[in-house]
């Protein structure tokens, strides 16, 4: 198993809420992109290069590494623009950039800044390994390979000694939950064939999450399909095999979603954190694998594949639906108009739905990130400026509550409730 020490949750982050929701969940590294260079170009809003400083020093602060995501491949007129972005990144002190063009990894080398190599390089191999290793020190392998696969490179990186230009064994890093594309390692053209909006560009219009019909242009004849969205497939799961992949020696495991929500960040790094925790002090055991998929089922997914090809099993987990299939669905109920950090308590104003005590909300800011309450009391002001303990609060009130975790006026409030069919 890798060393304890080695061992790196990787989150996801598109915005400063998703950033600081990454940040309290306890991830070890975040990575970012920044304006139209990088893979999540139309997926998120993405920081510009004005936000560097303010997101190193973010993560900094935390103990925590802050990687750029530059993975886009680059055209001769971007180089220019590719070559002042690495330099900003190294002088606001950038931990490493993401890359799989040449281009950019060799300039990158050439200033000093550390390199990890994308999973858009599709590293499969020990050559491809010992190739890229007179350039980086992490390399994302390819999401293709079975665990069998995963186990030889990384005991032939240690037997080998094969190390990045650092000096250090090169570790290994790998995508472990989140949105899967129907080509390999994301290697996908129907964007730019159909829109002529490349995904390499960090532009798809994501063509294989639509459903599809097959039908015999002579004929007119319709093939019946059992699942319309023939291109979609569920995101990966690994929560039941994060034993097997820290056996194998896995250090790096990155979490997907820079185009997600904070609450949806929060939980995924949460879960992760304790799982790899439980694998350290011996309590991952099935009961707590069930827990937390379910866990991770509140948030936003397409179903799992659990496993995935790590597992070596064959890609037939397609997703039945384009639609979010989370067991919990936000309501926006209102905003924070006040917190009063002596008495720990939040005023809020319900401006879009009301509020019962049991039910649990979620509050979201670019500072607070994403922070869930079940609150036990809530209080409201009568017509002779009193304060009454009530059940219910109905929309247009402002209501308050007693809350542990600093709050900021202007942060988002949401009612979460269990998923109906028809949501």
């Amino acid at each position: 198993m890798a060393h304890a020490a080695t061992i790196e949750i990787m989150a996801p982050a598109g915005s400063f809420e998703s950033l600081a929701a990454a940040l309290d969940a306890g991830a070890d590294s975040v990575y970012f992109g920044v304006g139209s260079l990088n893979m999540r170009s139309r997926a998120t809003v993405n920081f510009n290069a004005d936000d560097l400083p303010e997101i190193v020093r973010l993560c900094h602060e935390r103990g925590v590494k802050a990687y750029l995501t530059l993975n886009i491949i680059v055209y001769d007129e971007e180089l220019e623009q590719v070559r002042q972005l690495c330099d900003l990144a190294r002088q606001v002190g950038v931990d490493a950039v993401i890359a799989s063009d040449i281009a950019v990894i060799e300039y990158s080398c050439q200033i000093g800044l550390p390199v990890h190599v994308s999973v858009q390089a599709n590293v499969c191999n020990l050559a491809a390994v010992r190739f890229y290793a007179t350039y980086a020190e992490v390399m994302v392998l390819a999401r293709e390979l079975t665990l069998q696969q995963i186990r030889h490179i990384i005991d032939t990186i240690a037997a080998e000694h094969i190390c990045g230009p650092t000096g250090d064994l090169v570790r290994v890093e790998i995508f472990a939950h989140g949105a899967l594309c129907v080509a390999i390692s994301g290697k996908c053209h129907m964007s730019l064939a159909t829109y002529n909006s490349s995904a390499q560009r960090g532009a798809c219009f994501q063509n294989c999450r639509r459903s599809y019909r097959v039908i015999d242009e002579e004929t007119g004849l319709e093939m019946v399909i059992d699942n319309k969205y023939v291109m979609s497939p569920k995101d990966l799961c690994t929560i039941g095999v994060i034993d097997q992949l820290l056996d194998a020696g896995v250090s790096v495991f990155k979490l997907e979603g820079r185009g997600r929500s904070s609450d949806y960040v929060h939980t995924v790094v949460s879960v992760y954190r304790e799982a790899v925790q439980a694998c350290r002090d011996g309590s991952y055991l099935p009961e707590r694998v069930s827990e937390w998929t379910e866990r991770l089922r509140r948030v936003f997914n397409r179903g799992f594949w659990e496993g995935g090809y790590y597992l070596g099993k064959p890609w037939k987990e397609w997703s039945g639906s384009s639609a979010n299939q989370a067991t919990v669905h936000k309501v926006h109920i209102g905003k924070i108009t006040n917190y009063f950090r002596k008495n720990q308590v939040a005023e809020i104003l319900l401006e879009a739905g009301g509020l019962e005590v049991g039910q649990t909300i979620l509050v979201t800011g670019p500072t607070t990130g994403a922070v869930e309450i079940s609150p036990a009391e809530l209080r409201i002001k009568t017509e002779d400026d009193r304060e009454s303990i009530v059940s219910s609060v109905p929309k247009g009130s402002t209501v308050c509550l007693k809350v542990d975790t600093k709050l900021r006026r202007n942060d988002k409030v949401y009612l979460m409730r269990p998923r109906r069919l028809d949501d």
